[in-house]
């Protein structure tokens, strides 16, 4: 009985995780923060920038590269940069990136005003740049 209630216990506390596991989870404004390009290893675009923290192994990222690249294709002074997220690890740590892919969308000044963790739509990408442009 008692193996019972801590199988059902433990059960109940996996579900909220299975049923999220694989979607994106978008935060809202981080609390400031600007970052640089000499800081990412890449131009900021004229007016927003979407920096993707990837690693070498990672499945989604691929996707999620692809993603980020017609996006950034479609609109106008709109720049994708890829940082390797073992290379820059006290970047990572600093901004607290725990999965790959994690993607933040930065303003024209290099602030943080979107961060998705998981592979992104499309379309959620783009609602995301209405909120840097």
């Amino acid at each position: 009985m008692v193996c019972r209630a801590v199988l059902a216990a433990a059960g109940a506390q996996e579900e909220p995780y299975e049923r999220r596991k694989g979607r994106t989870r978008v935060r809202g404004h981080e609390d400031g923060r600007r970052l640089g390009g000499a800081e990412l290893g890449g131009e900021l675009g004229e007016r927003a920038t979407l920096v993707q923290f990837s690693s070498a192994f990672c499945a989604p990222c691929r996707a999620t590269r692809r993603v980020l690249a017609e996006v950034a294709a479609m609109v106008p002074g709109v720049t994708h940069v890829e940082v390797d997220a073992e290379a820059h690890l006290d970047l990572v740590r600093e901004l607290e990136i725990i999965k790959t892919p994690t993607v933040l969308v930065l303003d024209a000044g290099g602030r943080v005003v979107r961060r998705a963790v998981g592979q992104p739509r499309k379309a959620d990408v783009i609602a995301a740049l209405g909120e840097a442009v």
